[in-house]
């Protein structure tokens, strides 16, 4: 699998990263020990992880196949905390909260450093300074080789930025910001995006499936064994099964069908290729779903393709996502 830099850093990561997201709780340890393998052998690097992920149980499984199933150093494990089961502060970006809980994440995957730390989110409750110096401490004491944001808008993160730029060699540059990103959800595009490309940080989407809308498996109903069907994850995929979606949907397919590909194929050529991005991070039931989705690698989307693709899902961009001519 072609390696990418990081953003503006000497980390190289596959171009397609392993999500984890269900594990633990949807995916038990034997899926996960056949993905991570298929992953692995496929020549992937990077597998995303947080320490809310089935309560901790994601990096704990993570830990335990580093054990023996894959070296650790041929992974570029990426981790994020932050995330908080408060229903009054749902993110905790202080610094006490997140030394502690990048600890707690070293102890479940039973290594001694990560090589990307996230903040989850962006916590207004928290000075900024603080969360980012949390990045430092942790990068200073060898706990994590680069830092990252996810869930950054786009003033949030030009912020972040450029703080851990007036100070080079002090403080940790950020590699990577984390977000959604697919045909069915352009939003980076208006302002984190530019923002990124012009400091020199990678994007990693996340639900670069559109929730998995965009594999055509809803266009006729909701397979029994989906996300749509399940019970905690219905609500997920819920606000992609509307008439919008099923336009772009639509146009993924007609594309599928004249390169003789499959729709996953298609939609995750296209973020892949975009600009800006490091590497999508997907997430897979099986080492069946997983594969297939690896198969996009001998995959670029003609030119023509990509422009159709644009238009039928290209967000409303206005004043002052743009210039003032667009007033």
């Amino acid at each position: 699998m072609e390696q990418r830099h990081l953003g503006r850093t000497g980390l190289r990561v596959s171009r397609i990263g392993l999500g984890t997201l269900t594990w633990g709780r949807d995916v038990d340890e034997h899926d996960a020990a056949d993905m991570l393998k298929a992953f692995w052998e496929a020549g992937g690097t990077l597998v995303d992880t947080a320490d809310v992920y089935g309560d901790g149980e994601a990096e704990y499984l993570l830990g335990q196949l580093m054990e023996g199933l894959v070296p650790r150093r041929d992974l570029v494990i990426s981790t994020k905390a932050g995330s908080v089961p408060d229903p009054d502060r749902r993110f905790d970006g202080s610094r006490g909260h997140l030394l502690a809980a990048l600890d707690a994440s070293l102890a479940r995957l039973g290594t001694d450093h990560v090589d990307v730390w996230h903040v989850h989110a962006y916590d207004p409750d928290t000075p900024l300074e603080e969360t980012l110096q949390a990045l430092d401490l942790a990068v200073s004491s060898g706990r994590a080789r680069y830092a990252g944001v996810s869930n950054f808008c786009g003033w949030q993160l030009a912020k972040a930025a450029t703080w851990q730029l007036a100070a080079p060699g002090t403080r940790t540059r950020l590699a990577s910001t984390q977000l959604e990103y697919s045909l069915l959800q352009r939003g980076v595009e208006r302002e984190v995006l530019p923002a990124a490309l012009d400091l020199g940080i990678g994007l990693l989407p996340s639900s670069p499936l559109g929730r998995g809308v965009l594999t055509a498996k809803y266009r006729n109903a909701t397979p029994p064994d989906s996300r749509g069907a399940s019970e905690h994850l219905a609500p997920f995929v819920a606000p992609y099964l509307d008439d919008t979606a099923t336009r772009i949907v639509d146009a993924v397919q007609t594309a599928a069908d004249g390169l003789a590909v499959t729709p996953l194929q298609v939609a995750l050529a296209w973020v892949r290729d975009r600009p800006g991005v490091a590497a999508p991070i997907v997430g897979a039931r099986n080492a069946q779903q997983l594969t297939a989705a690896l198969s996009v690698e001998a995959l670029t989307l003609p030119d023509e393709i990509c422009r159709a693709l644009d238009d039928v899902s290209a967000p409303l961009h206005r004043y002052p996502d743009h210039d003032w001519s667009t007033l």
